[in-house]
């Protein structure tokens, strides 16, 4: 999983979502695994989604100390 590129974290989680939806019947143990790594995905999107805002914060300070 790349950290850094949302959109294709947000690709991942959708393709979980189809095996889900899929499924007539879901083996417990595959699907212990998709919810792990969907998890794992969700984790990481927001740690980057908060660098980003961290980002964006930075960014507004410059442009306001410009003024």
């Amino acid at each position: 999983m790349d950290k850094s590129n949302l959109s294709k974290n947000l690709k991942n989680l959708s393709d979980i979502s189809k095996w889900f939806e899929e499924r007539d019947e879901i083996d417990i143990e595959e699907g212990l695994k998709k919810v792990k790594e969907a998890s794992l995905i969700i984790k990481e999107s927001k740690e980057r989604l908060k660098e980003i805002e961290n980002e964006f914060e930075e960014i507004k300070r410059d442009v306001e100390d410009i003024d």
